[in-house]
């Protein structure tokens, strides 16, 4: 028997499987999770270094000298970019030469709920929260938002006025493989962090979703991506600090400097280390690589898509998260929960007009797709059974539970492959 390991909310789930069974694990080439990362001390060297040799822009402290005002974007609770570090960094920096400027940390939520103020801690610490003045962006409140005309795809642009009204725009956030936007970072600050919800829904349509170079590791021809270039230059966006993680969510690479230059060097950087070749079996074991990533079923779906490109049609994939903040929203549930079959839900939702994009369909969208070729398990003990099967999933409360029903679905000769983390990787 090989035993088998994954993140689990803030622990970890394991189980035994037939060595016979075990077709590969496909993990990053750059990560070792038996490891340790590198302590604080070093994590800040990494990301002073970056400070020090932007890419194609001024330092930062240089940028902020003259001006009056500056504005942080920074990323909500549902994202493990270690701000605790970053954070105060960038605002050291902003401060070096200019003592006096006024300074506002946007937290781009997205369309994401507001962090609860324990959930801020945790994540800037108190002494940065109690300190500095934080504004949490709110997608539907229009009293805040300035339209800056047409993206790209047709939908309007609508960006917080916190973000337009300051001399200097900067924004951290961290670089992984994202499951339709190609990577995380960069201008997804702008787009769909710190956007009305019109243009998120614009962006976020069912044509694109369908499209082809919507997947993990693209950004050429990716028609998403080229709306969110679009609104971070709209937004004046003028300076990024992106880190790379490793798999304990220690501090691995950082990026700095003009925003399309520094993400485009931290995508090229990534997608080396993280490149894996596509094994296809019939059961396909995979996570979120824990929390926060795996906090509920809305975000499970990204590391899905990892098995998905693995998991041969009709087979099995075993998603395991902690779903401790339960589905992710109640749009994304009901449009599950209501639908016939994930198939009859697909057909209708590439019937919806752009400009009639309701909320979360990309994700239910997505899953549906998952759904309509594969059965998935989802391991968990921190949601309802009845939810995950009523969204057309099986519930498992432990790994080696999902396993030896994946056997019985599939049959003793079906071959396995594991992701372990399945958010980490671009599959080719």
């Amino acid at each position: 028997m090989t035993k088998i390991r994954l993140p689990f909310h803030k622990g970890f789930q394991e189980a035994e499987i037939p060595e016979s069974m075990l077709r590969a694990v496909l993990t990053p080439h750059c990560q070792d999770s038996a490891v340790p990362g590198p302590g604080i001390a070093a994590q800040q060297q990494t990301v002073a270094a970056a400070l020090d040799n932007p890419l194609s822009a001024p330092c930062l402290e240089i940028l902020a000298a003259d001006k009056r005002s500056a504005a942080v974007i920074t990323s909500d609770h549902t994202r493990p970019v270690p701000s605790h570090i970053t954070l105060p960094l960038l605002l050291e920096r902003l401060r070096r030469n200019n003592a006096g400027i006024s300074v506002k940390v946007i937290v781009a939520t997205g369309s994401h709920r507001p962090p609860s103020a324990e959930e801020m801690c945790d994540k800037f610490g108190a002494a940065v929260v109690s300190r500095e003045n934080f504004i949490m962006h709110d997608c539907t409140d229009s009293a805040n938002m300035r339209h800056l005309g047409q993206l790209p795809s047709g939908g309007e642009l609508w960006l917080n006025r916190h973000a337009l009204e300051t001399d200097l725009l900067v924004a951290e956030g961290f670089i992984e493989p994202h499951f339709f936007a190609g990577f995380s970072g960069g201008r997804k600050s702008v787009l769909p962090g710190i956007a009305g919800r019109t243009s998120v829904l614009a962006n976020h349509c069912a044509v694109f979703i369908d499209h082809p170079r919507t997947r993990a590791g693209c950004l050429e021809g990716n028609p998403i991506h080229e709306d969110m270039l679009f609104a971070a230059h709209k937004a004046g966006l003028a300076f990024i600090l992106n880190v790379t993680l490793n798999a304990d969510k220690t501090i691995r690479g950082a990026f700095a400097g003009e925003p399309v230059a520094a993400h485009a060097a931290g995508c090229r950087q990534l997608a080396r280390e993280v490149t894996v070749k596509r094994v296809e079996a019939d059961i396909v074991i995979t996570s979120n690589g824990g929390y926060p990533l795996d906090q509920n079923i809305y975000q499970a779906v990204k590391g899905m898509t990892a098995a998905e490109a693995c998991c041969r049609a009709g087979g099995v994939i075993i998603m395991v998260a902690g779903c401790s903040d339960g589905t992710g929203g109640d749009c994304f549930y009901r449009a599950l929960a209501e639908a016939e079959s994930p198939a009859h839900l697909l057909e209708r939702i590439r019937g919806v007009p752009q400009h009639e994009t309701p909320q979360d369909q990309w994700e239910y969208q997505i899953l549906a797709r998952v759904l309509n070729k594969c059965r998935v398990i989802l391991v968990t003990d921190l949601c309802d059974a009845d939810t995950v099967k009523n969204m057309h999933m099986l519930y498992a409360a432990s790994l080696q539970k999902a396993v030896e029903m994946a056997v019985a679905m599939c049959g003793p000769d079906a071959g396995c492959v594991v992701i372990p983390d399945g958010v980490s990787v671009i599959v080719e």
